[in-house]
């Protein structure tokens, strides 16, 4: 946490916004070259059931090349669609440049993270959207991406093409997701069974009352699987009750809030599309996360922002909230020079 805050405040916050972009497609092929790594060198941590961490050698440091991958994307998102040239852009400039990095960097995450390869595919759709991107090259992003998604699911189902895959596992997810809301009220032991995170995430949360058991004083985290990272609302709840769950989600609606401020008051497109493609994924990610524990979602593997357990993802948020305070800083810094 506090080399994520240093690293908000003193590196990510310090640099200047724009030349983060400039850099953007550099380092995003640095993260392509390590995704590729990561899927014949992963690691799996904490019974994980993907390998989708990648070690520094020499070093007890390991990391999810995925979160950064995907951070690079959405700012070179949005520096190629803010890019100011004199000439305008060929049809297959437009698809080689945007859906070629987004279709690559979704079929290296899917296999071991399909979570956060949708998040990226619906990222990039909302970054183009508000970017201005015409119509036809977003429509041809929805009929790409689709065809992409449909063959990635065919050959992961009904091929061994690609091997070690997860989507077997989303498959399951979702089949006992539908199971439940289906047979909510029979007494099914094999659905119930194959939902035990979810039954004890739900039980955590009524546990935990109005004014919830006291702060460490959880009865249930040890019998929740990755009661840490994935279902850390639930223990939330059950520690601080109610409140600390409305409290919860009041400090993301005010940082949502923030962001739609900011995002507004931001004079040049890149520095809105920034706000908007980096910030608004971290309020959706964290009513997905408490989502999932009140079982309005089927389980999936999105961390609480800033909240659950994890390096990559408090460094990955962190590097996010810095570009923004940067957006901001240069905003104000305008401001105040008018």
């Amino acid at each position: 946490v506090f080399l994520g805050l240093g690293i908000m405040r003193f590196i990510a916050g310090a640099f200047k916004y724009e030349h983060i972009g400039k850099l953007s497609s550099i380092l995003l092929g640095i993260m392509v070259i390590l995704l590729v790594i990561t899927m014949f060198a992963g690691q799996k941590i904490d019974g994980a059931s993907a390998s989708r961490w990648l070690k520094i050698p020499g070093t007890p440091i390991s990391f999810q090349p995925s979160s950064f991958a995907y951070l690079m994307l959405i700012i070179y998102l949005c520096r190629y669609l803010t890019k100011r040239i004199t000439r305008e852009r060929l049809p297959i400039e437009n698809i080689l440049y945007i859906f070629g990095p987004v279709l690559l960097v979704f079929g290296l995450v899917a296999k071991d993270n399909g979570s956060t390869a949708l998040m990226i595919l619906m990222v990039s759709l909302i970054v183009m959207v508000i970017g201005q991107l015409s119509s036809k090259y977003i429509l041809g992003f929805l009929g790409i991406s689709g065809l992409f998604v449909g063959i990635f699911l065919f050959l992961a189902l009904k091929t061994d093409l690609i091997g070690s895959n997860r989507v077997h596992t989303w498959v399951s997810r979702i089949e006992t997701f539908a199971n439940s809301k289906k047979n909510a009220n029979v007494e099914d032991e094999t659905v119930k069974a194959k939902n035990y995170q979810v039954n004890q995430a739900k039980a955590a949360i009524v546990h935990g009352g109005i004014t919830g058991m006291g702060p460490g004083k959880s009865a249930l985290k040890q019998m929740l699987p990755q009661s840490a990272s994935d279902f850390i609302f639930a223990i939330i709840v059950e520690e601080w009750g109610l409140v600390g769950a409305v409290t919860i989600i009041g400090l993301y609606l005010l940082l949502l809030i923030r962001f739609v401020i900011n995002a507004q008051k931001a004079t040049s497109l890149f520095g809105k599309l920034l706000i908007i493609g980096l910030g608004f994924p971290i309020i959706f990610q964290a009513f997905v996360n408490m989502g999932v524990a009140v079982e309005l979602l089927p389980v999936t593997g999105q961390p609480l922002p800033l909240i659950s357990s994890g390096g990559t993802s408090i460094w990955m948020t962190c590097i996010a909230v810095g570009i923004i305070l940067s957006v901001t800083k240069k905003e104000e810094e305008v401001a105040l020079d008018l």
